[in-house]
């Protein structure tokens, strides 16, 4: 089957495709207009119309599928709209998942999180948290995000300023970023060597671009308050200032620290340690009560 849109044709695989998506939409407005009268139904339907919100394409492609719908059977097709609509398939078919995704998990968390998910402070979260999925070009990102805002509801552990930070961590970071985070907090104590050589193995020259970006992403999550070098505490958790080496008399060095430097070991912030509860399911299968403590 063939349609004609302005001159052009369109497949019956690209027919279908819309169609799908026709159906995806309409999951979508079923979310959004249950008439379950049920207290817990209620409280997920404000979680669903604040992330939806967010997200600003979403009323267009409302909007382009129920005109499309019904030129459909006159067969005057926009072709822009009808690409416009294509073009949008694939994050409509995510969103709904994640949607999907999140409603199960609250719903597994039990009544206990039902003050917590209606109450604006939590939906102030939701809104950000979709404005930066929106805008992510990763499914790594979007898996991050997932994971905050669904434990950012079931504890509290952090404030709600800690949980706008680590939002704007997965907005600013990328995947090497974290990867780097993952391989401290498997390995605690690792120096710049150990990490570079636990993600890639072979290190490269020190005038290479590889070490110049290696270099960016240390500073980068050292300045960002989620890495740092290990250091002693006394007993009240005061870092100790420690003391200058002893410098022998002799000539200088000539040549500047390595970027794979293999002495001074790194581990998380205590802020980095809670991004990685919050965030990295697989590393971590739970967060701890609200004590504070995991």
């Amino acid at each position: 089957m063939e349609s004609r849109l302005n001159g052009n044709i369109m497949s019956s695989d690209d027919h279908k495709k819309l169609m799908q998506d026709g159906e995806v939409v309409e999951s979508l407005r079923a979310e959004i207009e249950k008439a379950e009268p049920s207290r817990r139904s209620q409280i997920l339907e404000k979680f669903f119309l604040a992330a939806l919100s967010s997200v600003p394409w979403v009323g267009g492609v409302l909007s382009a599928a129920e005109t499309y719908r019904s030129e459909e059977s006159t067969n005057k097709l926009n072709h822009l709209r009808t690409e416009w609509l294509k073009e949008h398939q694939k994050k409509i078919l995510m969103l709904a998942q994640t949607l999907q995704d999140i409603g199960e998990r609250l719903n597994n968390l039990g009544e206990e999180i039902d003050e917590r998910v209606q109450s604006e402070e939590y939906l102030a979260l939701v809104r950000k948290a979709f404005r930066v999925w929106d805008e992510s070009d990763t499914d790594e990102k979007r898996r991050l995000l997932t994971n905050v805002i669904t434990n950012a509801a079931g504890t509290r552990a952090c404030s709600d300023d800690v949980i706008r930070l680590f939002l704007d961590w997965i907005k600013l970071y990328n995947e090497v970023h974290f990867a780097v985070i993952r391989e401290i907090f498997q390995n605690p104590g690792s120096t710049r060597f150990d990490i570079w050589s636990g993600l890639y193995g072979e290190i490269p020259r020190e005038n290479s671009s590889a070490a110049d970006l290696y270099k960016f992403l240390i500073r980068e999550l050292s300045t960002g308050g989620v890495i740092r070098q290990e250091r002693d505490i006394n007993a009240v958790g005061q870092f100790v200032r420690k003391r200058p080496p002893h410098v022998r008399r002799g000539a200088a060095p000539t040549t500047l620290e390595s970027a794979f430097e293999d002495t001074k070991p790194y581990v998380l912030t205590a802020l980095g340690s809670e991004f990685v509860h919050y965030t990295m399911n697989e590393l971590v299968p739970r967060i701890a009560g609200d004590s504070g403590t995991q």
